[in-house]
């Protein structure tokens, strides 16, 4: 991946573009950020069992977070995205706070109203937020490296370099004791309590953690797309993100990227299909639905929670232990070859 932008390679059909051009970058970069936001997403659901309609709110702080730090403090770039992740991490500890006094579905409601109270506050402040039109980025203060379509570059590679930060905080906190904490929460609360433990602390800090890198995403989505807008922040965001990870698949973090990528991937190339001459030709019974990439889109989730439950990462993964599975019957030696090895042993 390192290396694509060096690269001339063509995909018809999925990438705009050869591999070292703008367009091309642009998209796989906004396929990265979309990625490291369902990482962080896959460890509430995934690692904790945490089911939030409010992790869009973190994403937007972040997003938010470096404009107003750039535009209102006059900080240049990198103090602004500590400043941004600052206020993610607070704004985390807030609500996060406030939310873990339930859990299931209340916990979920929870999150969806902090979720709305953020969307809200955005909009009604177009003097800092912008409002519906969204806030620009301050380029004055971002390296000219950053700036404009000729350096898509460097903006492709820090988006790998934030989605490999990404994931490899989120593989440190699943191997870590913290990660089993919280995987033990998800199963059986009670039971970590009664030994002792507080998951009430665990789950808060894995929600943090979680809080901080959807921020992280959120800074490379400003920097990116040089501004943002309210729907950062709203509760659509964070159910399309549910949808990336349940279609690579829960608890994997390399299917959280594979959902996130092939979600983006789709979400962008059909809206480009859908309106292409070969659908506009098509029958109203076919061209109605078929102009639509949500409708697809939807399409494409129901087929995979019906035939593929564990979304692609767990279909492949059961298949493999399977595999494995026929692998290690056949290795082991029949009743009769038993029988005929313990007689020799005998003699």
């Amino acid at each position: 991946m390192a290396v694509l932008p060096l690269l001339n390679l063509s995909l018809p059909g999925i990438l705009p573009t050869p591999t070292y051009m703008p367009g091309t970058l642009a998209l796989l970069s906004l396929c990265m950020v979309f990625a490291a936001l369902a990482l962080s997403y896959n460890m509430l659901l995934g690692t904790a069992g945490m089911l939030s309609f409010g992790h869009a709110l973190y994403f937007g702080a972040g997003a938010y977070g470096l404009g107003i730090a750039l535009e209102y403090f006059g900080v240049p770039l990198w103090p602004g995205v500590f400043i941004a992740l600052i206020g993610g991490m607070i704004i985390a500890l807030a609500t996060g706070a406030v939310a873990m006094r339930v859990s299931g579905i209340p916990f979920a409601m929870v999150t969806l109203a902090f979720a709305q109270a953020g969307s809200v506050l955005v909009r009604r402040n177009p003097q800092i937020t912008g409002g519906e039109e969204g806030l620009s980025l301050p380029t004055e203060h971002v390296p000219d490296f950053l700036i404009g379509v000729v350096n898509t570059r460097n903006l492709y590679w820090l988006c790998l370099a934030i989605l490999v930060i990404v994931y490899l905080v989120t593989l440190w906190v699943d191997t870590s004791r913290l990660g089993h904490l919280a995987e033990a929460t998800r199963e059986n609360e009670q039971r970590v309590r009664v030994l002792g433990l507080r998951p009430y602390t665990v789950k808060l800090v894995v929600f943090v953690i979680a809080a901080v890198l959807a921020s992280l995403a959120g800074v490379a989505y400003m920097l990116l797309q040089s501004g943002t807008v309210p729907r950062a922040v709203s509760a659509d965001l964070t159910i399309t993100v549910l949808v990336m990870v349940v279609l690579g698949g829960v608890g994997f973090r390399w299917g959280a990227i594979v959902g996130g990528v092939l979600y983006t991937l789709l979400d962008q190339r059909l809206t480009v299909l859908a309106g292409s001459e070969a659908i506009a030709g098509l029958p109203d019974i076919l061209r109605i639905p078929l102009s639509e990439p949500l409708f697809i889109l939807g399409v494409l989730f129901i087929l995979v929670v019906m035939f593929l439950p564990g979304g692609i990462a767990g279909t492949v993964d059961k298949a493999v232990r399977r595999r494995r599975g026929e692998r290690a019957r056949t290795s082991l030696p029949s009743l009769e070859e038993s029988a005929e090895l313990a007689d020799e042993v005998k003699v």
